[in-house]
């Protein structure tokens, strides 16, 4: 076992059905009210800082006092509509990302826990096959690929490494 076990976790079959249901019950309610923007769309429609989001909630609210105001040809009911839904769906995501967030942080403490086992299982590997323990250079060879280092290629001008 590693020195520096950061993190033990052990999640039951029964705790991981749960999980499942929970996240396939979220994407059943979503199907159809969510869209998917591809990366150029979310550069172009971007997000409004919270600057905006004090402007938006100030205009709600002064649209609501004064409807007199509120130009006939904005849709203050379509305004009203995504008003609430965006604070429903901001609510739901701030609880899902801090979600995220633990099991992202969860899994680079496994996957560190994981690399640093498997590097002491390596490193034992090379010191039997150089002690010449049966069996054990074969499997070091194969291991060994994962830390060949590639030399930069040469370029046309230079000439090549073994030419005297």
């Amino acid at each position: 076992m590693a020195l520096d076990n950061l993190i033990s976790l052990n999640l039951a079959a029964a705790d991981l059905t749960k999980l499942d249901q929970a996240i396939l019950a979220i994407e059943t309610v979503l199907v159809g009210k969510t869209i998917n923007l591809t990366p150029e769309e979310r550069q172009q429609y971007g997000s409004i800082a919270e600057q905006n989001k004090l402007f938006v909630n100030k205009v709600k609210n002064l649209m609501d006092q004064f409807p007199q105001y509120v130009p006939n040809f904005l849709d203050k009911a379509e305004f009203a509509r995504d008003f609430v839904a965006r604070e429903q769906v901001e609510q739901r995501l701030n609880k899902l990302s801090s979600l995220t967030e633990q099991l992202s942080d969860t899994k680079v403490l496994l996957d560190h826990d994981n690399y640093q086992n498997a590097i002491t299982f390596y490193r034992n590997l090379k010191y039997l096959s150089g002690e010449n323990v049966p069996g054990t250079n074969v499997i070091y060879e194969d291991m060994r690929q994962f830390f060949v280092t590639i030399t930069p290629t040469a370029t046309p001008q230079d000439p090549p490494k073994d030419t005297p």
